[in-house]
């Protein structure tokens, strides 16, 4: 396993957020990219780092592009190479080191890590998203929360509005706690719309009563048009969020 890592900006700690989730496809991109674009329109430089990917879109031309990747790299101003953004890319719909064996090739754990150097001195915040959930693996050896461990950013868990949502965040606050990292908060997400459903009104109360950390935003099934940022990551909560120093 690679030595603990931190990346620096300056020679001091750089700051940055994990955004991990409960499970796939429960709108993490989304919420990584709207967050990325709000602290950019309030002046703070930000990024979005993605550690590996996979499921390529392939068009008439036969050309590649990754669906996450290309969200991160707009979110982020278009100015940053897609290879920065994400330097592992995969073309099977599969988690990315069985995507990686597939194709005959092994995910490189340093390269996770180095990914998340290469934005020294180019960044103030750095949003890393994960693949998939939180114990997702990311590599041969490492999950998701492996990855988090080595970098020690701030976790924001993005979860799933719905029935069983209480049980899936608690259990993975539960296991972010186990590693010892910091957990910035919650998101819940609406990432499909669901018919009317009464758990879903109750899901932030009931985890507010079950957990100490924050729940940040409520995202409804979201309509608006590409790049549009929901009021809930609007709020001046997550700049100051964003600026507080980090150990």
């Amino acid at each position: 396993m690679a030595e603990e890592f931190r990346p620096t900006l300056g020679g001091t700690p750089m700051n940055g957020w994990f955004v991990t989730a409960t499970d796939t496809n429960v709108g993490k991109t989304f919420v990584a990219s709207a967050l990325i674009r709000w602290l950019n329109q309030q002046g703070l430089t930000t990024a979005g780092y993605k550690p590996a990917a996979s499921g390529a879109l392939v068009d008439a031309d036969g050309c590649q592009s990754w669906e996450d990747v290309e969200a991160l790299y707009r979110a982020s101003g278009e100015k940053w190479p897609r290879e920065l953004i994400c330097p592992q890319t995969f073309e099977l719909p599969l988690a990315p080191p069985f995507a990686a064996r597939r194709a005959g090739k092994i995910i490189d754990e340093s390269r996770l890590i180095q990914g998340a150097q290469n934005w020294t001195g180019q960044v103030s915040h750095l949003i890393v998203e994960g693949a998939g959930g939180w114990l997702s693996p990311i590599s041969n050896n490492w999950s998701n929360a492996d990855l988090a461990a080595q970098l020690k950013f701030p976790v924001l868990l993005v979860a799933r509005l719905g029935l069983g949502t209480i049980n899936h965040t608690l259990l993975t606050l539960e296991s972010i706690e186990r590693r010892g990292l910091p957990i910035l908060g919650i998101v819940l997400s609406e990432s499909t719309h669901l018919p009317e459903d009464i758990s879903t009104s109750d899901n932030p109360t009931e985890l507010a009563q079950r957990t100490p950390h924050p729940i940040l935003a409520v995202i409804p099934h979201q309509t608006g048009q590409p790049g549009e940022i929901p009021p809930p990551l609007r709020s001046p909560v997550w700049l100051d969020l964003a600026r507080e120093p980090q150990l």
